[in-house]
């Protein structure tokens, strides 16, 4: 073999290998999701024309078109020169990046081709080309470690998970939202602490916030078209997924110790600081909001991390006595939940507002 079908031969390999990561579906892992199109398909915006159409306006507009690219501004590092296990986690968290972003441009360009809503169809358009820029940007960036996922493989091969339109709107609207509250929380740090920017790609997330902020918008104001999806017991699913999304969060923020360590940032600190912002800005339009000063809650979440590691060490040590204990882990992860759920949140008091502009 020639040196250079051997060097083909590795990035193939690595590439697959890539790939494989971002095709695992597990609790922590991002999804891919499919839903009732028909039912999309009737939504009605006329409650938030003028909103809504404010909105498409500025997706039209598309002032981030350019952004994705890389520039001079793109630093040039020694990635072989990191730790193997800080390698490790940056690379995870970019791999779970992408996966994240090219799953919202799958379910947005379907809900777009399965159409015939002229309001959800243009919407969807917009928000699948902004992920599909991000997910792709992401994979270049994954060059610099000789890496990459194969995204066409990966729309046909990830499962796909059924919900409901409601559940997508809860789900991705907090997903949205805090996205932009991690990203800009990030930014913000490394503004002030250059020298802990451990990849270039961290610049470019103060635009990139920007998409994420816009996107929650826009499934809030799908939200308040249709009252009904914020109140009687939809308040239930709206405080289930609030749980779900911070406490995964949470979780999988801890697994990466190395990452957040050569950043400079405090995983606890960095966490509370993201839920506050998300809390805050979802104040526009979910009726409640959790408590996250009360210790119950800082607690179940933090027994949540130290569960979530005895899954995982259960996992790889396999055998059946392996398979036991992880089951026997997960089931205390479910009752885990459960407490969290019990725990009383608080009423929002602010009526449904406007759309909201990006806070720096």
């Amino acid at each position: 073999m020639t040196m250079a079908a051997a060097d083909i031969k590795t990035r193939f390999d690595a590439q697959n290998e890539s790939t494989k990561v971002a095709l695992e579906t597990t609790l922590l892992d991002p999804r891919f999701y499919t839903t009732d199109f028909d039912e999309m398909d009737r939504v009605d915006v006329t409650p938030v024309r003028e909103e809504w159409d404010a909105l498409i306006a500025q997706m039209k507009a598309d002032p981030r078109r350019a952004h994705f690219k890389r520039t001079e501004d793109w630093d040039d590092v020694d990635f072989e020169a990191y730790p193997e296990e800080l390698r490790k986690e940056l690379v995870d968290f970019l791999i779970s990046s992408l996966t994240a972003e090219f799953s919202g441009c799958v379910l947005y360009k379907e809900m777009k081709r399965r159409g015939s809503n002229p309001d959800i169809c243009e919407l969807f358009g917009y928000m699948s080309r902004d992920e599909s820029r991000h997910a792709s940007f992401i994979n270049d960036a994954l060059k610099d470690f000789g890496i990459g996922v194969n995204m066409g493989f990966l729309a046909k091969a990830k499962k796909y998970t059924y919900f409901k339109p409601k559940f997508i709107y809860y789900a991705t609207y907090l997903s949205e939202k805090i996205g932009y509250a991690r990203y800009i929380t990030i930014y913000r740090h490394l503004e002030r602490h250059p020298d802990k920017r451990i990849h270039p790609i961290f610049k470019w997330f103060k635009e990139w916030c920007n998409d994420e902020f816009s996107h929650g918008e826009a499934f809030a104001l799908l939200m308040r078209s249709d009252p009904k999806l914020l109140a009687g017991h939809n308040k239930l699913w709206i405080k289930f997924f609030l749980i779900a999304v911070f406490v995964t969060m949470h979780v999988r923020d801890h697994a990466r110790p190395a990452f957040h360590d050569a950043m400079g940032i405090d995983i606890d600190e960095y966490d509370a600081e993201v839920f506050r912002i998300t809390s805050e800005i979802s104040k526009q339009v979910f009726p409640l909001e959790l408590d996250l000063d009360n210790p119950a809650l800082k607690e179940r979440f933090s027994k949540m991390v130290r569960i979530s590691r005895k899954i995982d060490a259960a996992h790889q040590a396999g055998g059946i006595f392996g398979t036991l204990r992880k089951s026997m882990w997960m089931g205390a992860a479910g009752l885990n939940f459960v407490a969290l759920y019990l725990i009383p949140t608080k009423k929002n008091e602010i009526p449904a507002t406007s759309r909201l502009e990006p806070v720096w």
